[in-house]
C-alpha cells in the first residue's frame, strides 16, 4: 500500500499557495489518482509526492508564478470568490432526489449499510415499540437513525456540487448548505425521518 505520508493533497498543495494553473503546469498529472475506497464520496482523490512539490517551490518559474505576488493573489482571490458564489447558487437550485423505497426495503438497505459500516452485526435486544418494518434485533430508535444515514450516503453523488472549492471558510459554508438541503429532502419524502433530519441539522449549527 502507498505510503501516503509522504504525499500530499490537492487541498493541500492550494493551501501552500498553488492555483489550479500552477498545479497543472509545474506539476501535471498526480503522483496517485482514482477513489478512496474508504469515504462514500465520488470525488476523485489526487496525491502528489510531497518531495516532487518541495523541489518544485524551490524553482524559478514557481517563484515567478507564486500566488503570494499581490497581483496574482488579488486575482486568486476574485476567483475564489466567483467560484464560491457559482457553487452555492448551484447547491440552492439543483434538484434532490430522494430514492423512493417501501418501508420494509429502506429498513432492509438500512441496516444492511449500517453492518458495513460498523462491521458487525447489532446484539439482539428487546424495543418496547418497535416500528413493524424493523428487522428482529434492531432497537427501535436506532433504526430511524439507520435509515437517514443511508439515504444521506445515497445521496452522496450531491457532493460533486463542491468540485473547485477550497478554503476551509467557503467549504464550509457550502458543505452545511448541502447537507442542510439533503436533509430537507430526505425528510419531505419520509416525513417519519423529518424529526431526526431536523435533528441533525440542528446540531450543526
Amino acid at each position: 500500500m502507498t505510503d501516503r505520508t509522504t504525499y500530499v493533497t490537492f487541498a493541500g498543495v492550494r493551501r501552500r499557495g498553488w492555483t489550479d494553473a500552477m498545479v497543472r503546469d509545474l506539476l501535471g498529472t498526480p503522483d496517485v489518482q482514482g477513489r478512496d475506497p474508504r469515504r462514500w464520496s465520488l470525488a476523485p482523490v489526487r496525491l502528489y509526492l510531497l518531495a516532487r512539490v518541495e523541489t518544485v517551490e524551490r524553482t524559478p518559474e514557481f517563484a515567478e508564478t507564486s500566488v503570494l505576488s499581490p497581483a496574482r493573489s488579488a486575482a486568486a482571490a476574485a476567483h475564489a470568490r466567483r467560484r464560491r458564489a457559482a457553487v452555492l447558487a448551484a447547491i440552492r437550485t439543483e434538484p434532490i432526489e430522494v430514492p423512493r423505497l417501501p418501508g420494509p426495503e429502506l429498513a432492509r438497505r438500512a441496516v444492511r449499510h449500517r453492518h458495513l459500516l460498523t462491521g458487525r452485526s447489532p446484539a439482539p435486544r428487546r424495543s418496547p415499540t418497535p416500528p413493524p418494518e424493523a428487522p428482529p434485533g434492531v432497537p427501535a430508535g436506532s433504526l430511524v437513525r439507520w435509515q437517514v444515514s443511508y439515504l444521506r450516503h445515497a445521496l452522496s453523488r450531491y457532493e460533486a456540487l463542491l468540485d473547485g472549492l477550497y478554503g476551509a471558510t467557503g467549504r464550509d459554508e457550502a458543505e452545511r448548505l448541502l447537507r442542510r438541503r439533503l436533509y430537507e429532502a430526505i425528510a419531505a419524502a419520509y416525513p417519519a425521518l423529518a424529526h431526526e433530519c431536523r435533528r441533525r441539522v440542528a446540531a450543526e449549527r
